[in-house]
């Protein structure tokens, strides 16, 4: 069969090699080839969707802060990367605590798994049981209801870890993260929801405020355990905007439950005067305010500062961290009591 003209003019740079290589769409035995989706764009589409989540979470905080003091104070939230020795140390401190968590969640899922099928979910505008005790919140929630066996009992956690500088002494950093990825791998057998940041302040002058989203419930990613280890020992501490940013986010959740526990080994400290009684003030109209909202504050104090944080949070949040080998457990113990 002879080409025609226009076949040699069009394929005049094309070379035989060239037409060989692209003839290759079935095999040698006729069969199709199915060719795999570039690599490559998936991994690009991959980290414009982690850009594009990076600048929701930064617009997202920005507002928030936007009508409280920290108004003027630069912020920026990081989505930390992650790599092979990530991946190293999580699989270490996993050998040792996964066996643990497994238990808990062993012995709460059956727990859980009757609450969905007979037991009433409070705090509701109307249902089949009055609640006296909910009247002194003036929300008009008077009522409870039976869950139907599809609604699973409603709860969502927030974690903020203090990344300031005195988290390297005395260990209170590994425990830290032992706790935190102790409560990421309950919550994650759970299926409860979970938002888990880091914060520090005074990086440099253009970066007052910095926040590490770990984990986030708005783009569940596995590799997140893995982000977990990145948490470090790093500048001052700037709590009540961190708290106030966390807040917000779980009270646009749906869940009838939102808890949010702060682990820290020490009192608010930040430039330019962000200390003492203002910031002490601060944290507690935060907490005040964020309460009417139906969030729930837990403060883990694992430091030199206790009696401050007992002072800030009030003793019926505040929980003293003594054995800093129990507080993972300890910690996930606690999660598995509000579901």
């Amino acid at each position: 069969m002879k080409k025609s003209a226009d076949s040699d003019d069009s394929t005049s740079d094309v070379s035989d090699d060239s037409t060989d290589m692209e003839s290759s769409d079935t095999g040698e035995a006729g069969t199709p080839k199915y060719h795999q989706a570039n690599p490559e764009a998936m991994l690009e589409n991959a980290k414009q969707k982690e850009r594009d989540f990076r600048k929701k979470l930064n617009q997202d905080a920005r507002t928030i802060v936007s009508d409280s003091i920290h108004k003027g104070v630069k912020l920026i939230v990081h989505r930390p990367e992650y790599g092979p020795n990530s991946e190293q140390e999580y699989e270490s401190l996993s050998n040792e605590l996964m066996p643990v968590i497994r238990e808990i969640a062993r012995k709460t899922l059956p727990l859980l798994e009757h609450d969905i099928s007979a037991e009433f979910a409070r705090n509701h505008y109307y249902g089949s049981k009055f609640q006296a005790d909910s009247v002194a919140y003036r929300d008009f929630k008077y009522f409870a209801k039976k869950r139907p066996p599809t609604d699973s009992p409603s709860l969502a956690v927030g974690l903020r870890i203090d990344e300031s500088a005195s988290m390297a002494a005395f260990g209170r950093l590994e425990a830290a993260k032992r706790a935190v990825m102790a409560v990421y791998e309950f919550c994650a057998i759970c299926h409860i929801p979970i938002l888990i940041y880091g914060d520090t302040a005074d990086v440099s002058k253009l970066e007052q405020m910095s926040i590490y989203a770990y984990a986030d419930y708005d783009q569940v990613d596995a590799n997140d355990r893995f982000r977990l280890m990145g948490i470090r020992a790093r500048s001052n501490n700037r709590d009540g905007m961190a708290l106030r940013i966390m807040a917000e986010r779980l009270a646009k959740t749906t869940q009838q439950t939102k808890l949010l526990i702060s682990i820290s080994d020490g009192q608010p400290k930040a430039m330019d005067d962000y200390t003492g009684s203002y910031a002490t003030q601060d944290m507690q109209q935060t907490i005040a305010e964020y309460e009417r909202k139906g969030i729930t504050f837990l403060a883990a104090a694992i430091g030199q500062d206790k009696d401050v944080i007992n002072h800030i949070y009030g003793n019926e949040r505040f929980l003293d961290i003594t054995n800093l080998t129990e507080l993972p457990a300890q910690l996930v113990r606690i999660i598995a009591r509000y579901l």
